[in-house]
């Protein structure tokens, strides 16, 4: 038996056209996509250090969630995708700033490498 899905999407055009949506709807929960940190005018990878790559992560986090009538503050799972745990300290920083108490469950996970070569990628489930 399949589950019934319902896609979130965007009209705002993208020059990537990788096959996937931003959000899909199933179980009575809502599943993002992974972001990177691409500039949403360029489609291109930003320049910076892990800290700059999850600022912009996480704006790019808070535009597909607006697409959905949602926030930051409805999300109940992270996944966090570093190229280099070492920048752990330096991500979370951010993150911080980003989510509060009572926090989203999250999971960091070190990676060989992430699409664009991003040195950080995120992906989001929210109640």
């Amino acid at each position: 038996m399949t589950m019934p899905r319902d896609a979130v999407t965007s009209d705002t055009p993208s020059a990537l056209a990788l096959p996937f949506s931003v959000a899909v709807r199933g179980g009575g929960l809502l599943y993002f996509s992974g972001q990177v940190a691409t500039d949403p005018v360029t489609d291109e990878l930003i320049e910076g250090d892990v800290a700059e790559q999850t600022e912009q992560v996480l704006r790019n986090l808070a535009a597909a969630l607006a697409l959905a009538g949602k926030d930051l503050g409805d999300v109940v799972r992270v996944g966090v995708y570093l190229t280099d745990m070492s920048q752990f300290g330096a991500m979370n920083e951010v993150y911080r700033e980003h989510f509060a108490e009572p926090y989203p469950a999250r999971t960091a996970i070190g990676v060989a490498a992430l699409p664009f070569g991003a040195v950080v990628e995120m992906d989001v489930v929210v109640a």
